[in-house]
Formats: structure tokens, sequence, C-alpha cells
């Protein structure tokens, strides 16, 4: 039985949770001025992993026949046979199931809007079989879940975890697009659609760190319009750092490790603004007797 479950965990890629997870507890500690109530956590909690859950896991069931040219692709679950299409599907109905019943646990607007935006983040999978754009409908998918947790929270959405979300749609499509490199060449011969295929792989990293450097300004957009505090300063300081060692400084033309190394750097940025975020939620009215 953990065995079972522990292959779950792998077909929907369970460590990747960690991109948006930390975004969402950022705009939770913010919407809450601290921590909300426990039962406030668990639910959200709840709602990240069964909406993730269910989209990534429809992900791999909608591209099991392409998983299964790729030769990166090849061996996942679905096209080995460890788990069966039935039940891949019976999985993302009881992550459907799930993730509705803990909207409605939480509030009205966030049941209402549940089985829509379960829907909206299924769809994500199907752009690359006829735009390019793929990238940023993955962008605002994880995007969503800062305003989700807002909303989780307070019951209304805000402008504050809308724009949290485009900031965090923008790291992500920009990663993205250089994780989609790696598969090019499968890409064309399965007529699949991708800024690497249309660009080119240079093009495609130029455009990526344009993603990235869209990401700094808008987020040095919110530190000044929210007056967000020095916390915020430094996340992003240290981010922008990362960024420009990954883009500009580092030597390897490998793209398996340019992907670790953006792996990496992708949970680094996410607990960075976690940090940023959540210092100015807890002690945010100190700042105004700094000097």
């Amino acid at each position: 039985m953990f065995s079972q479950i522990a292959e779950y965990g792998k077909l929907v890629r369970l460590s990747h949770t960690l991109f948006a997870l930390p975004f969402a507890l950022a705009s939770m500690l913010v919407a809450a001025g601290g921590l909300p109530d426990v039962g406030i956590i668990l639910l959200i909690l709840a709602c990240m992993f069964t909406a993730r859950s269910g989209a990534m896991a429809f992900n791999r069931l909608a591209d099991a026949k392409l998983d299964a040219f790729n030769p990166r692709t090849a061996a996942r679950h679905i096209p080995v046979g460890k788990i069966s299409k039935r039940s891949v599907i019976f999985f993302i109905i009881a992550n459907c199931v799930a993730f509705v019943f803990f909207a409605w646990l939480l509030n009205s607007f966030a049941f209402y809007c549940s089985l829509p935006l379960f829907l909206f983040l299924l769809s994500y999978s199907l752009w690359k079989r006829f735009s390019c754009l793929s990238h940023f409908m993955l962008g605002i998918a994880v995007g969503l879940s800062p305003l989700g947790a807002w909303v989780a929270v307070k019951g209304y959405p805000a402008l504050f975890p809308a724009a949290l979300g485009i900031m965090l749609a923008l790291w992500m499509a920009g990663f993205d697009i250089i994780y989609a490199s790696q598969d090019i060449e499968s890409d064309r011969k399965l007529g699949l659609h991708s800024i690497p295929v249309k660009f080119g792989v240079q093009k495609s990293m130029i455009i990526a760190l344009l993603c990235h450097v869209a990401m700094l300004g808008f987020a040095g957009f919110m530190g000044f319009w929210w007056n967000l505090g020095l916390p915020w300063w430094v996340a992003l300081a240290v981010i922008a750092s990362v960024l420009l060692y990954i883009h500009l400084f580092r030597k390897s033309n490998d793209l398996d490790k340019v992907n670790r190394d953006f792996f990496l750097a992708n949970i680094a940025i996410s607990f960075l603004v976690m940090l940023g975020l959540g210092t100015w939620a807890f002690i945010g009215d100190l700042y105004a007797f700094i000097p």
C-alpha cells in the first residue's frame, strides 16, 4: 500500500509543490497579518495538495502517448504500465471531489470558485498542442495559488495576492521555457508547440531571462506600492543575485545542469519570497520607526 502511495507521489512530482506553496503561504500570512487559525492552514495545504495533484495527474494522463515517444519521458508511470489510466482517472476525480469539499469548508466564495478553478488547472496541459503560449498558461495556473490562499483567509479576492500571482506566473513561465528546451527535438517530431520549438534554444533562453527580469521589476513595483519593508528588498536582492548568476555567469551549456540549477533556484526563490513577506506580515509595523 505504502509503495503504491509512493508511486502516486512520483507520478505527480510531489516535490515540485515547493515551487508554489511558499508563495501561497506568504499570501496567507499577509492576509491574516500573521498566522491564521490552524484549521485554515490545514485546509489551504489540503487545497494546494489536491488541486496540484489532480492537475499533474491529468497532465500525465493527457500526455501518456506523447511521453511514450519522448526518450526523456518514456519511463513515466503510464507509458510503462506502473499505474493504469483507469487508476489515474479515479485519482483525478478523487482529488477534484476533495478539493471542492475542502473549499466548501473554507467559505462560500472559495466553494463557488472551486470547480471552475479545478477545470482551468486541468486545461493548461492541452495548450502545447496548439500554442507556444503554453508556458504562460502554466504560469497563470500556478500563479493562482496566492490568490486562492488569500480567498481562503479573507473570503474575497484582492489586488495584492493577484500581483503576487503575476510575479509567480512570470517566474514559472521563464522556468518552463528553459525546462522545455530539453524536449525541443521530440516536440518538433510530435507537432507540439513551445517557445524553444518556435524560436530555438538560444533565443528561448533570452525570452526566459526577459520573463525573470520582468518578474524582478514587478516585484520591485510591489515593494514600492505596498511599502513591503526591508525584508522584501533583502529577499529581492538575493533573488536577483541568484538569477543573474544562473542566466549570465554560469559557464556550462549543459541543459541538464541548467535545469538542475533552476530547479534549486525555484525552491530558494519561493522560500525567500515567503520569508520576506512573512517577516513583513509579522513585524511590518516596526519598519515605520526605521529612519
